[in-house]
């Protein structure tokens, strides 16, 4: 299997769409903003069934700053964004009976809208985190596309369930010199460098019902909603999992516990999915690690270096796997001009 093959997560247009109407309102033109942030690649019209390539994403926040030149630019794109519904997962959280059933569907069906959400809601004494972590393969999280999306989501919140004071908000980025727009427009200051991009409500709230609930609707949307989910491939397990260790080999933990924590799961009911699937989680570390070394070593990148890329804390062991992968050793795979060595 070729590191090419690896499922390439997608996320619906609906976001880009709003992006389009938000950056015409700010007074920026929205093709020339996209085309000048993508370098003039060519890119598809957001059409209203489209799924775009995921990791794509961060070009167009990483560059946005300084194309509008406003540091701020995040939040003042969700502050002009109209928070309609414009796909399965906003109807749904406005059928809803409440504002707990509507963010429960909301996680159900994250991979809709995005397939790097690693959103889910917890409850814990009076509060209630709603974490909304959008990961891409090597990028951290992107301040201005999080501010956007922190905006945008409390004023959908509030649509559904009437006004809304938020208790909090955590930011994975660090903190900008200024946060006099921060507070104006998310009601708070938000914490910053936090392991979690999440919105922190009060828990009573999540009973609050719904200004447009209706029971027969919601059932319907669910089904609908489970169709489309089920019709991404990139949602299916094995990739899930692929993708989660790509994202944390070489950086953090890549255990089964971490693994299953973050995609909402327990340690015994993942082992028992994959193997269902007739894999496991070893295999499929082994996997990633065997196609990053493959590649950093074309790449002509030094022995030690790829090791520690992989997960390796020495190099007796990272010999060892590389032997059983490929039958030989690093050293006489890597490319000889631009290969540095251990």
């Amino acid at each position: 299997m070729a590191d090419s093959e690896f499922v390439a997560l997608t996320h619906s247009s609906t976001l880009r769409r709003l992006l389009y109407e938000a950056l015409t309102a700010l007074g920026l033109d929205p093709t020339d903003t996209y085309r000048r942030a993508y370098a003039g690649a060519a890119l598809a019209a957001p059409l209203l069934e489209a799924r775009e390539d995921h990791d794509s994403a961060p070009r167009f926040w990483q560059a946005l700053e300084g194309i509008s030149g406003d540091v701020d630019i995040g939040l003042h794109l969700g502050e002009v964004m109209q928070p309609r519904p414009m796909d399965v997962v906003g109807y749904l959280l406005l059928a809803a009976r409440d504002l707990r059933q509507g963010l429960q569907a909301f996680v159900r069906f994250q991979h809709i809208l995005s397939g790097g959400f690693a959103a889910r809601l917890e409850e814990q004494g009076e509060q209630a985190r709603l974490i909304i972590d959008l990961n891409y393969r090597g990028v951290g999280s992107l301040r201005q596309q999080m501010e956007c999306l922190a905006v945008l989501l409390a004023k959908i919140l509030a649509a559904a369930a009437g006004e809304l004071p938020l208790l909090g908000v955590d930011f994975r980025h660090h903190a900008p010199r200024r946060l006099a727009e921060h507070r104006r427009l998310l009601g708070v200051e938000p914490r910053f460098a936090q392991p979690h991009d999440a919105l922190i409500l009060p828990r009573a709230m999540l009973a609050r019902p719904s200004r447009s609930a209706s029971p027969r609707l919601f059932e319907v949307l669910s089904a609908e909603a489970e169709k489309q989910l089920a019709e991404l491939v990139e949602n299916q397990l094995l990739a899930r999992v692929r993708y989660w260790l790509e994202l944390n080999l070489g950086s953090a933990p890549c255990t089964l516990e971490h693994c299953a924590s973050a995609l909402g799961s327990r340690r015994g009911a993942l082992q028992k999915a994959l193997s269902e699937q007739g894999s496991s989680f070893r295999a499929l570390h082994d996997e990633v690690r065997r196609l990053r070394a493959l590649r950093l070593l074309d790449q002509g990148l030094g022995v030690r270096e790829v090791a520690r890329a992989c997960g390796f804390a020495e190099l007796s062991p990272f010999y060892r796997a590389f032997r059983r992968w490929q039958g030989g050793t690093p050293r006489g795979l890597a490319p000889r001009h631009g290969s540095h060595g251990a």
